[in-house]
């Protein structure tokens, strides 16, 4: 899965410097991430290489976020591979918060601020760190949510509310989804049950 990585190299990456290289394993279903968090002049670069099992199928995803500084999605780019057929996603969000699909608005995702990919607990970290919470205090946010396995969008209400330092708890859909994560210095999960958790990663 190299696609990405490569299309990335010689643009906004080459001028970024690796913050954390890290590993995620999911927890209930076969699944694996090797994941960056890149910084540059512009903002940041979330880049992420996946393989999963989902629906009984295996899945390999690469995609690239990239965010301004105040950590708003600005652009999303996936490749999707499943049995030989791979499917491509691009969106990119504009000044006035307007999500573009090619040449097609998203209309949904209008007024969206995070994008949140169903298939990694990369995206977790965006609203962490744009709403920069005190310990108490909770939000509600909408996000544009990318789904597994078609890569089709809908917006998912959801709510973040800091527990502690490095804790949160995160809602979905009015609450029929809880879970804890546990985050690091950088608002990257460390342990989101039942998904994810983190195998291993660079120091700093």
């Amino acid at each position: 899965m190299t696609s990405q990585r490569n299309e990335t190299a010689s643009g906004p990456a080459s001028a970024s410097r690796c913050l954390r290289a890290l590993i995620w394993r999911r927890m209930e279903q076969p699944g694996c991430e090797y994941f960056e968090l890149r910084e540059s002049s512009s903002g940041w670069m979330l880049a992420g290489s996946v393989v999963l099992a989902e629906e009984g199928q295996p899945f390999a995803a690469d995609y690239t976020l990239h965010c301004d500084r105040q950590w708003l999605t600005r652009e999303a780019r996936i490749v999707l591979r499943r049995g030989g057929v791979e499917q491509q996603l691009h969106l990119r969000v504009d000044e006035q918060q307007r999500w573009w699909k090619g040449t097609d608005e998203v209309p949904q995702f209008r007024g969206c601020s995070d994008i949140d990919l169903a298939f990694s607990p990369s995206t977790n970290t965006l609203p962490i760190r744009r709403l920069a919470l005190e310990v108490g205090q909770g939000r509600d946010v909408t996000a544009a949510w990318v789904r597994m396995p078609d890569l089709s969008l809908v917006t998912l209400p959801q709510r973040y509310t800091r527990l502690t330092e490095s804790r949160y708890r995160y809602e979905s859909n009015g609450g029929r989804f809880v879970a804890e994560v546990e985050t690091d210095e950088f608002g990257l999960v460390l342990g989101y049950p039942p998904g994810w958790e983190r195998v291993v990663a660079t120091k700093g």
